[in-house]
């Protein structure tokens, strides 16, 4: 089945885009959930439309999420955690905390934007990725200490 998306899917697609899903997906969650359309001809032309439209916006955007990917380069990252006396982290460390750890850094970052390679248990230096644009991806690194 085709689909547009009408807005942001994590692991699916941007907002505008075309893709193929399984029928059941389409169909149980992301149409009644007006996440997605049907890829008609008459969608695809309106959405053509509508793209041409919003390319202006597009670009400014994006230049934000370059802009905001330049200020995260600069920052080094802490992200304080609980632990035992062993280093091991009571939990984990997610990406609530690091966002938190941005807002007290100043930057204002959606926590479904971070993405972490595996849950942090441990005290140490880390990577994770922002993915701030469709084409604005940037890598930063972090901290855990112990509180």
């Amino acid at each position: 089945m085709e689909i547009i998306l009408k807005e942001d899917v994590i692991n699916l697609g941007y907002k505008g885009d075309i893709v193929k899903v399984k029928d059941g997906y389409g169909r149980n969650f992301l149409i009644p959930t007006k996440k997605a359309v049907l890829a008609t001809e008459s969608a695809k032309k309106m959405l053509a439309e509508d793209l041409k439209q919003r390319a202006h916006k597009l670009e400014r955007l994006k230049n934000e999420a370059i802009a905001l990917a330049d200020k995260v380069k600069e920052i080094s990252l802490t992200v304080g955690a609980k632990t035992s006396t062993t280093g091991k982290i009571f939990g984990a460390v997610g990406p609530i905390q690091i966002a938190d750890a941005f807002e007290k850094a100043g930057i204002t970052i959606d926590r479904k934007v971070i993405v972490l390679k595996e849950p942090v248990k441990e005290i140490g230096t880390f990577k994770a990725t922002l993915k701030l644009h469709k084409e604005v991806n940037v890598e930063f690194s972090f901290e855990v200490v112990s509180e």
